[in-house]
């Protein structure tokens, strides 16, 4: 009797161990999307990203950063889409048939938001490993250092591994939007 009782505990301990595995094993490959601006590559973690959707039509909103494109209409949601290009200091670039908007979802202050990330074409989702992951350069960088996670070893070339929420920080865009606001001419009534 002993060993039927025992056997499921057996049995109970297998499967957690073959869970934790595989748990371990998804930690240990972390996938992320590539993507390009120009001719340089970037990645973010595919846990942030909604859906990829092609360009379409873009409500400007007047008085915002010029980093902000406007806003889209996903299913009823208002969405706020950056251009990523000028949020890194860049010029805009112009739309080709690749461009297309990266959904993903932000963590701010006071809660989570969609947002759209104008990128010039997106390239495939690759499984980095974390000893394939080194810590952000402290200088060089095209854009701020804080923006990036990491720099990830792809087939001897490196991929800028960014920070989606420092990226589209809800807060600092909304603080620049207020300070668009601030600096503009006043009406003359």
């Amino acid at each position: 009797m002993q060993a039927t009782e025992t056997q499921p505990a057996n049995q109970s301990a297998q499967n957690a161990a073959v869970i934790r595995d595989a748990v371990l094993e998804a930690e240990e490959l972390p996938q992320y999307l590539t993507f390009l601006l120009g001719e340089e590559m970037f990645a973010i973690g595919i846990l942030a990203i909604r859906e990829i959707i092609e360009y379409g039509f873009v409500t400007e909103v007047p008085m915002t950063p010029p980093f902000i494109r406007g806003v889209i209409n996903l299913r009823g949601a208002v969405v706020p889409v950056v251009d990523l290009a000028v949020r890194f200091g860049r010029e805009a670039r112009n739309n080709t048939r690749r461009t297309c908007i990266v959904i993903v979802e932000v963590e701010s202050t006071t809660g989570s938001r969609e947002m759209g990330m104008v990128v010039d074409a997106v390239s495939e989702v690759l499984e980095i490993s974390h000893d394939e992951i080194e810590p952000p350069p402290e200088f060089g960088a095209r854009i701020r250092s804080d923006f990036i996670r990491g720099m990830g070893k792809i087939g001897g070339k490196f991929v800028i591994l960014l920070d989606v929420n420092r990226v589209l920080l809800v807060d600092e865009v909304a603080v620049a939007a207020s300070m668009m606001r601030l600096e503009a001419p006043a009406a003359v009534t």
